[in-house]
């Protein structure tokens, strides 16, 4: 599925006061960083901060153990957002394999990163072009209350 356009965020063909993007260096302390974007893009006490810090998190650590990016490469985080939807992408130095749904057992103790991402967000996906791969998600801030009476 390719990418929504990080530069419309629904519809707005403006960047917003929450967009940030950062590019760091391939090293596993740098996701901290990432989630100091999440941070510095949304603030602490936005509803979909956990989630997003989380899967950000995710992504970032995806990016360094199975890229290019964690051989002495980069990845870049962008956190896009308005008031329906925040968007984050992760885009990486490439790898052999593109990024796998993997379902892994329950003694593993890696694998759970992108099935991670298919459960919480809601929509996500990746493109692989120039040798790069870039992994998204998007979040919407409309959700429905987990106990909604019918």
């Amino acid at each position: 599925m390719a990418p929504p356009d990080s530069q419309h965020v629904n519809g707005d063909d403006r960047t917003g006061a929450g967009d940030h993007v950062v590019r760091l260096p391939g090293m596993p302390s740098q996701v901290a960083r990432a989630r100091e974007l999440v941070g510095a893009a949304l603030g602490r006490d936005h509803p979909l901060y956990d989630d997003v810090a989380l899967l950000t998190s995710e992504l970032a650590t995806n990016a360094i153990l199975h890229t290019k990016s964690g051989a002495g490469g980069s990845f870049t985080v962008s956190v896009v957002s308005s008031a329906a939807v925040v968007r984050v992408f992760v885009s990486d130095g490439g790898s052999e394999e593109p990024p796998c749904v993997c379902r892994t057992s329950t003694q593993a103790t890696s694998g759970r990163g992108l099935p991670l991402i298919e459960a919480l967000s809601d929509r996500w996906g990746f493109v692989r072009e120039a040798g790069a791969t870039t992994v998204w998600f998007e979040m919407s801030q409309q959700r429905l209350p987990a106990w909604v009476a019918v």
